[in-house]
């Protein structure tokens, strides 16, 4: 993208794990999330194919978007587990023009978690950019619905996001966090999770960091199931959603 800077690690970052006595967990997480992924793609593929003609009918320019995320990997040491922070590839539908430029974006970002807000004539007073000039006729519809999250279940499936987890973010939202802030990212980063149901955009940036720490905590297999089931209604409803 135009304008967008590219912040690199100069070094994985190392996160102890909270519980390092769950490999059965994450164990039965990472199959529920090959089986349900897999399935999903295979029964989404006509809705896939309507999206991607509705895309190229749209606007010029590619079908997917793809673009750098914060993720980790969890390893195990013994009895003790450490998570690796590292950047990976993450896919969307593309919903903004062709070559839209990030910068508005990353000024946005620096105000989320600094906590500033801008004048109302920019910002709504939710942690959301709205009539945002980039974003296309469809992609609009996209993004209402969620439905340009969909092509992240290809990142479920190579093992770099996972149904469930805290809200993958781009570096440059990274590069603006403080140490505290660090700890939000010691899972598996996910298409839905305990800020994506219950907060999303009406939620602040510290808010969003203590949803994120309560998942870590106490994540659980029924606890993914739970939200798994709550994120249909939460899409439904359209509650936060641009």
């Amino acid at each position: 993208m135009a304008g967008q800077q590219t912040w690199q690690w100069p070094s994985r970052i190392a996160l102890l794990a909270d519980r390092s006595d769950s490999s059965l967990y994450f164990g039965a997480k990472r199959c529920l999330d090959v089986v349900l992924a897999g399935l999903s793609l295979i029964l989404l593929f006509p809705l896939f194919f309507l999206i991607a003609v509705l895309i190229k009918l749209d606007s010029p320019g590619p079908i997917f978007f793809t673009q750098e995320r914060v993720g980790s990997k969890r390893q195990s040491f013994g009895r003790r587990a450490t998570w690796f922070v590292e950047n990976f590839k993450m896919y969307k539908f593309r919903s903004m023009v062709q070559n839209a430029n990030s910068a508005v974006h990353e000024a946005f970002i620096r105000d989320f978690v600094e906590g500033r807000h801008r004048p109302m004539s920019e910002y709504t007073g939710i942690f959301k950019l709205t009539n945002d000039p980039r974003i296309t006729r469809f992609g609009r519809i996209l993004r209402k619905y969620s439905l340009d999250e969909l092509p992240q279940l290809l990142n479920v499936l190579q093992g770099d996001m996972s149904l469930v987890g805290p809200r993958p973010v781009p570096p440059y939202e990274v590069a603006c966090y403080r140490n505290e802030h660090l700890r939000r990212l010691a899972a598996l980063p996910g298409i839905t999770g305990l800020w994506q149901v219950q907060g999303r955009c009406r939620v602040a940036f510290e808010g969003m960091v203590q949803m994120d720490m309560e998942y870590i905590r106490n994540a659980s297999f029924l606890l993914d199931l739970k939200l798994l089931f709550l994120t249909i209604p939460a899409v439904l409803s359209k509650r936060g959603a641009e």
